[in-house]
């Protein structure tokens, strides 16, 4: 019989534990602190968000990568300055970062896998760090062309940067933790690019005519994000892939909110780790006995990386990103009144605002519906802004509509089209296929980022502004209709869960009760 119950111990495709302590004479007070699982109390969740922020920090960096062509091409566009760029050279200044983020995301499908999630996470950092110090000494040159050079190769490794810091981190955040709180830790990554896209607006805003102390001040940042990288222990799972099974034990005790001295027998806790441990093995076992094609040609890896592809595709083609990028030129081409830069502030304080709710909008909402309203949302914002310049006589005497349409815009995007593909990407790939998966889907996704902000300018001048607006709204209405045929929702979902509902097409609901010791483990297999 004994041999019978631990039989049973070996977990589905689909593993949710949730341990009830049975009455041994324990006070209801003790009693009803242990009900909630151990990766959920609050000492736990401390220990996780600390870690995810610590991770973070250098996404905040990437995020200043991004922003910085907004805050800096009014200054090098000044023909009064010594050094400045005309607009064909503006433009690659501005682009070239994109260019380099498929780079990053093959990178970091190499690296994911095979030196775990945390010496990624430092790699990435040190080759941001890398971009910031040849942006800092690129005008110890005194040739203008070998300053403009080096300036591009600058970009171009924070462009790595940035595409190696789309899935790090989330998938980092993702093992640490368990499917309650999962969601708000891997919003950890789209709030530290809404953060680092702030200060470098607010960079620009109180610096005006010092591009060099701009990137001298982003360099020190990225240092210090470097080194905060260290303290973090490596995820568990990744340990048990490697065998490691004592590192991570250490890891898992602490993300689980238990003393580093193991003093006394946690069930809960040696279910969770024999449980990780069976993933682990069986990752490995799939992993040795198929190649990287073989695996792509499985349903539980080529539909989500087809599914990620695309929604990254609309994510860029709806102009996402080009109004990050090109915010105060934008801005003044729309018409805003007053100062271009206070107007990109603005809306760096509304992404901050609107991401820091996320959490509990993706939880109460789901992934899905956040989607379609996010992209509803910006179509209807991009067409307020056409038609403010179609008809100039009555929408175009609305002097406040273009401000508030740009943030409304950025509200919207945060809601889920600038947010979700970096939430989702952490969810929905299985963890034999997670590197190398995010880092593919992150590959096409960035090469569009490039062309959609390298074409920018020209499709401006070749459509005007009104049609420009207009040709994004198209498209975030055909991103609403993506979303909804095609995202599955992922909220409160195992990653195990996915997994299934990839190779299946469905989510299985299953219960089975197994008694372990004092402790009763109930597997419970949700079926929608």
């Amino acid at each position: 019989m004994k041999g019978q119950q631990e039989e049973q111990l070996v977990p589905p495709p689909a593993y949710r534990p949730t341990v009830v302590a049975k009455d041994n004479g324990a006070p209801k007070d003790s009693k009803a602190k242990d009900a909630k699982p151990l990766g959920e109390r609050r000492l736990a969740v401390l220990r996780q968000e600390l870690m995810v922020f610590l991770g973070n920090s250098g996404v905040l960096g990437s995020g200043m990568v991004v922003s910085m062509p907004a805050v800096t091409l009014n200054q090098l566009h000044d023909e009064t300055q010594p050094f400045w760029l005309n607009k064909d050279e503006s433009s690659w200044f501005a682009s070239i970062q994109n260019m380099a983020c498929p780079l990053g995301g093959l990178l970091v499908s190499y690296f994911l896998d095979r030196i775990g999630r945390k010496h990624t996470i430092l790699l990435t950092n040190v080759i941001g760090l890398i971009g910031w110090i040849l942006l800092v000494t690129s005008f110890m040159h005194s040739e203008r062309d070998m300053i403009y050079y080096q300036m591009l190769v600058g970009r171009c490794f924070g462009g790595i940067m940035i595409g190696m810091f789309v899935s790090p981190v989330g998938v980092y955040s993702a093992e640490i933790s368990l499917p309650k709180i999962r969601g708000r830790l891997i919003l950890g990554t789209s709030l530290g690019l809404a953060s680092g896209i702030l200060l470098m607006y607010c960079l620009g805003y109180f610096i005006r005519h010092n591009i060099q102390l701009i990137f001298a001040i982003s360099c020190c940042y990225q240092l210090a994000a470097t080194l905060l990288v260290f303290p973090m222990p490596e995820s568990p799972s990744w340990l048990l892939t490697r065998g490691k099974e004592e590192r991570a034990r250490k890891s898992l005790r602490y993300f689980r909110g238990l003393p580093k001295k193991e003093v006394d027998y946690v069930p809960e806790f040696e279910a969770e780790l024999a449980h990780m441990k069976e993933l682990a093995e069986l990752s490995n076992t799939t992993a040795a006995a198929e190649s990287l094609s073989q695996m792509i040609h499985r349903p539980e890896v080529y539909k989500p990386v087809l599914m990620m592809t695309t929604f990254f595709g609309f994510q860029q083609a709806c102009g996402v990103v080009v109004i990050i990028v090109y915010a105060v030129q934008i801005a003044q081409q729309a018409g805003v009144t007053i100062d271009p830069v206070l107007v990109a502030v603005l809306l760096g304080v509304a992404r901050i605002i609107t991401t820091l709710f996320m959490g509990g909008i993706f939880e109460k909402w789901g992934r899905k519906p956040s989607g379609i309203f996010s992209a509803t949302g910006m179509g209807v914002c991009m067409l307020l802004l056409a038609g403010g310049n179609w008809f100039p006589d009555t929408l175009g005497t609305w002097h406040w509509l273009p401000v508030a349409c740009i943030v409304a815009h950025i509200v919207f995007s945060t809601m889920g089209m600038l947010t979700l593909p970096f939430f989702m990407i952490s969810e929905v790939f299985p963890q034999r296929a997670r590197g190398s998966a995010s880092g593919i889907a992150i590959f096409f996704g960035m090469i569009l980022a490039f062309i959609m902000l390298k074409i920018y300018p020209n499709m401006e001048a070749v459509l005007g502004t009104a049609n420009l607006f207009a040709f994004y709204a198209g498209i975030s209405f055909l991103a609403a209709a993506f979303i909804g045929t095609f995202v599955p929702e992922t909220r409160g979902r195992t990653l195990e869960e996915l997994e299934e509902r990839w190779q299946t097409g469905k989510f299985t609901r299953r219960l089975t009760i197994v008694n372990l010791k004092d402790v009763e483990l109930h597997e419970v297999f949700l079926k929608k």
